[in-house]
């Protein structure tokens, strides 16, 4: 690209008419929080002036309000249970131009050929996907995953183009401790001019110091105001989350407002279909966030220049001279109701629209990955009694310890939870007891269990828990609610056990039916029935979680 030459500058100055005029158009000046009017003429697509001016092609903004493209901060594509090109379809009618996508989904599965499609298959979207390199698969040494992606691993990714540096540091007790294998991987990003995301929930005092003193940038795992704040003060960016299972936005809700929300972000890290579709992406944050009394111009900045920022993108972000012409055209600001979007000065959504994009093919090797035999009710019986129990909590990842328990209870909710091994036919189970869930009767299982993604069931017998996790076998990976035998509802996920080949709409409302019928059958209306199930075996997010070796004390770090 061409950023400096006699034609470009004869543009700005209205010497020639500019490629692209929006025409009487209010747009938001992010630098300075104001709506201004005016033209907004674009060239070689970028961002060239504002005044009067002249173009090849005008459009009439007369009445629209024009906003930075939005950029999630951090996210998961796999979490979308579609294929990179689906997920474009769907995001970029809700007005994201950009994402900072961290693979570790596929590649704790799949290895450097899991990280190696995602790169591959997000290659030339009318979206700009940058990646972060996984910083921990597996992601605790109490996990089995599929693969290890060790500091070679890492060091060889760095070069990609599009990579921006190592993602979310999970493993914060090895971190704080110095653990060679991730100062490796640190300091190697580091000095390649990376960054490093950060994943430290509740962590507090030295110890975040410490983790900070890594040069940790920035944290999305804030649920409470007085930890956004002291993330804040140790100058860490806060990723503001809203996603399916993890809702903080409103308790974070004061980081909207200045000086804050000049050191945040937003971000959705991880999100199913159906909210996707009819709820939207990053531009849901923005409308919840606006209606809960948050100021438009800071939670507009939030959503483009203040991620652009983060990760250290250049002359994204913004409506500004020099800047890449990523935009939004909306009918009502306060709404955040998109009318159109551009990317680079090319308009690539216009409302009512549908979207069909090419897909990279996926290869064989990612869609065998179910490797273990069938299993029997006398699996799934406890290790020991009494067994821990953990509890799920509405809009949170993370759980309690709710003391021990010796077997199902139904009528105080109490299920078994259990984690089945499928990358190595090890034959472990890890077994528990969960409450909060509120299944009344059959089991649910999914190949999604974050992030080594092993099986994970929860059930009100052994024999019905049997059933469901021999029905995802042999769907080769998927989700499945089981009952007295039958199969009430399922969804294949043939990819790494981890995404369908379905459209957006099409995976959404399968998604929505399997989750209705899951609800139907007691599940917690407070609770997601699958991507909150998937996160119980999260070796990361405290209190209690189960993986194939057993229950884990998140805090203390330990096997218990």
């Amino acid at each position: 690209m061409s950023y400096l030459n006699e034609q470009l500058m004869a543009m700005a100055r209205g010497d020639q008419p500019a490629q692209l005029v929006l025409k009487h158009a209010t747009y938001l000046n992010v630098f300075t929080g104001e709506f201004l009017e005016g033209d907004i003429a674009i060239s070689d697509g970028v961002v060239i002036g504002f005044g009067s001016y002249q173009g090849v092609q005008e459009v009439d903004c007369t009445g629209k309000t024009v906003v930075p493209g939005f950029i999630d901060s951090h996210m998961h594509l796999e979490s979308t249970m579609v294929m990179p090109a689906r997920f474009a379809e769907a995001a970029i009618p809700h007005g994201t131009t950009a994402i900072i996508t961290d693979p570790h989904e596929i590649t704790n599965v799949c290895g450097r050929a899991g990280f190696d499609y995602i790169w591959k298959a997000t290659k030339g979207l009318p979206l700009d996907v940058f990646l972060m390199v996984p910083s921990c698969v597996p992601a605790s040494p109490f996990d089995e995953s599929g693969c290890v992606f060790d500091h070679d691993d890492v060091t060889s990714a760095l070069q990609l183009p599009r990579v921006l540096g190592l993602a979310e540091l999970m493993d914060f007790p090895g971190t704080v401790g110095g653990n060679p294998e991730i100062a490796a991987k640190v300091n190697t990003t580091l000095d390649r001019g990376g960054i490093v995301d950060g994943h430290a929930p509740g962590l507090t005092g030295k110890a975040l110091n410490a983790y900070v003193a890594a040069r940790v940038s920035n944290d999305h795992e804030c649920n409470h105001l007085e930890e956004g704040l002291e993330k804040l003060r140790l100058g860490q960016w806060v990723l503001v989350r809203e996603g399916t299972a993890s809702k903080d936005m409103e308790a974070l809700l004061p980081l909207f407002e200045a000086p804050y929300a000049y050191r945040c972000a937003l971000c959705t890290d991880d999100e199913h279909p159906g909210d996707l579709v009819r709820v939207g992406e990053i531009d849901n944050i923005i409308r919840k966030a606006i209606a809960l009394g948050a100021p438009p111009a800071n939670a507009y900045r939030m959503a483009s220049l203040n991620g652009a920022l983060c990760h250290g993108l250049s002359y994204r972000g913004a409506i500004a001279p020099g800047y890449l012409a990523d935009l939004v055209v909306l009918n009502d600001p306060m709404q955040v109701d998109i009318c159109a979007v551009y990317k680079e000065g090319k308009r690539v959504y216009t409302a009512g629209q549908t979207l069909s994009l090419p897909a990279v093919p996926v290869p064989r090797a990612l869609k065998d990955t179910m490797h273990l035999p069938p299993v029997t009710a006398e699996d799934f019986r406890l290790r020991r009694v009494p067994e821990k129990i953990i509890g799920l909590n509405p809009g949170s990842l993370i759980t309690d310890d709710c003391g021990e328990g010796t077997d199902y209870d139904l009528e105080h909710d109490i299920l078994k939870l259990c984690v089945v091994e499928r990358h190595h036919n090890t034959g472990h189970i890890g077994v528990c007891l969960l409450k909060g869930y509120g299944l009344r009767s059959g089991a649910c299982a999914i190949t999604v269990a974050h992030d080594s993604h092993n099986v994970i069931a929860v059930g009100t017998s052994d024999e019905e828990i049997a059933f469901a996790v021999n029905r995802v076998r042999e769907l080769h990976g998927g989700m499945c609610i089981v009952n007295q035998g039958e199969v009430l509802d399922e969804l294949p996920l043939p990819v790494a056990g981890l995404m369908s080949g379905l459209p957006a709409g099409e995976a959404a409302d399968r998604v929505d039916h399997i989750s209705n019928t899951a609800w139907a059958n007691g599940v917690n209306r407070g609770i997601d029935p699958f991507m909150t199930l998937s996160f119980a075996s999260l070796p990361v997010i405290p209190a209690l979680k189960l993986t194939t070796l057993g229950v884990v004390d998140v805090n203390r770090f330990e096997l218990v």
